[in-house]
């Protein structure tokens, strides 16, 4: 049976003029997801990373807490959507300029509006889009895991909410991958780790969001 860990990049820099740089949080979170996972002898053949900064930084921080020197890979379909765009298409913004509080809330009813399929022409990539190259990313990486192989995913939280909507329920119809998607979405921590078991029948969501390597100021989801 193979096992794909899907991880989460370390703290981004909120507010910064480049959000897709870790913070000093968002380093060490990498470091002490690494660590944890040595600890419990997991040994990865691959690690596979999205093609954003923060991928790459979380990546070399899991890398360098776990003592790994395994081969990294780089699949653009494992990159975030662009939360930017979706907030700034989100017809009832008020500011550009919002606190953290402030804008999850303008988040969470942009993104709604977002997977909802409504007036897709605004945004820079469709709902339908981003579903689609996430479950092909998803796809390849199962296939890489299977049968009897260890592969790391490090990416973002929207790509892992596809992943655990899709794995939950398969058969889903728009409506219920979209609203499951919704409810994993606002949760993942950053670095935690969702374990996917790839066996005979296909692939399946073992655990999700697991963050006991983190505590304290190390505890954040944005």
């Amino acid at each position: 049976m193979g096992l794909l860990l899907l991880v989460r990049h370390g703290q981004a820099s909120f507010g910064a003029d480049d959000y897709d740089v870790l913070s000093a949080t968002g380093h060490e979170q990498a470091r002490l997801l690494g660590a944890q996972l040595a600890r419990q002898g997991v040994t990865a053949d691959v690690v596979v990373r999205g093609d954003m900064r923060r991928h790459r930084e979380t990546a070399e921080g899991v890398l360098e807490g776990a003592g790994w020197s395994t081969p990294v890979e780089v699949d653009p379909g494992w990159d975030e959507f662009d939360h930017l765009g979706v907030v700034a298409a989100h017809p009832d913004l008020a500011s550009p300029s919002l606190d953290r509080r402030e804008f999850q809330r303008v988040f969470e009813e942009a993104t709604a509006r977002w997977t909802s399929g409504a007036d897709d022409a605004a945004y820079p990539e469709p709902w339908a889009g981003f579903l689609g190259r996430v479950r092909g990313s998803l796809e390849r990486a199962c296939a890489q895991a299977g049968p009897g192989g260890t592969v790391v995913v490090v990416t973002s939280g929207g790509p892992i909410a596809v992943a655990a909507a899709s794995l939950t329920d398969p058969d889903g119809d728009a409506v219920t991958t979209a609203r499951l998607w919704g409810r994993f979405n606002t949760v993942v921590v950053n670095s935690s780790c969702s374990r996917v078991v790839v066996g005979s029948t296909g692939a399946r969501l073992l655990t999700f969001n697991e963050h006991t390597h983190l505590a304290g100021e190390t505890l954040t989801y944005r």
